[in-house]
């Protein structure tokens, strides 16, 4: 099979005043096209600082990261946000909307980003998702699980190769946690590699494997 994501020998460290906090150590992560990964672990342990190195939104101190087979470290940042624009999906908890733009301009603002506008592809994704009657409708004027599907078609905007979800379902209702759950299986089912940052076992139950974080190294699981 052919890896979407390669993230090889990841470390990195914060520093406040005279302390050091080793976030990640080590961590080594392959994900093939077709593949969910579930990441685990106590608050803390360094799931949200890995995901953010894997997506180029944090370069991490020592390691390499490469998608499909591109380098995304150690690049100017303008570089890094190409190729998250192209390749990348980024399924946030909150914030994958800009407020003033109606749910519609949100998902052509990410098609943008990457080169591409097509209105008729983004009215189609957000159907997908099944917000039809949603797509001029602004954030506030959504439910907790309308906006956590109108985020995953944010992510969704460019056909990414890559998905990277950080508690994707962690404020929702087990309905739309189980929906939204279920369309990032679609997407790894249509080739995407799918990694979800997640406290749910559920969520975690129905990867096809995971890997557990515990102080920024991960453990047998």
């Amino acid at each position: 099979m052919n890896a979407v994501l390669d993230a090889t020998n990841l470390y990195r460290f914060f520093h406040a005043g005279g302390d050091e906090t080793l976030a990640l150590r080590g961590v080594s992560l392959r994900v093939e096209a077709g593949e969910v990964v579930a990441v685990t672990g106590p608050s803390g342990s360094g799931k949200s600082t890995l995901l953010a190195c894997l997506a180029g939104l944090d370069e991490p101190d020592g390691g390499t990261v490469r998608i499909e087979g591109q380098v995304m470290t150690r690049r100017p940042e303008a570089e890094r946000a190409r190729l998250r624009a192209r390749r990348v999906g980024v399924l946030f908890q909150s914030a994958n909307l800009v407020e003033q733009l109606r749910v519609i301009d949100n998902v052509l603002l990410v098609q943008r980003l990457a080169d591409r506008s097509d209105h008729g592809a983004a009215t189609a994704l957000l159907e997908s998702v099944g917000l039809a009657d949603r797509i001029r409708a602004y954030p506030s004027d959504l439910s907790g699980g309308e906006a956590a599907r109108a985020g995953l078609a944010v992510a969704l905007a460019n056909d990414p190769a890559v998905i990277l979800a950080d508690e994707p379902t962690g404020e929702l209702d087990a309905a739309n946690a189980d929906r939204v759950s279920g369309l990032l299986a679609v997407r790894a089912a249509a080739g995407a590699g799918v990694v979800v940052v997640t406290h749910n076992p559920m969520v975690a139950a129905g990867a096809d494997r995971h890997i557990v974080l515990v102080d920024g190294a991960e453990v047998p699981s």
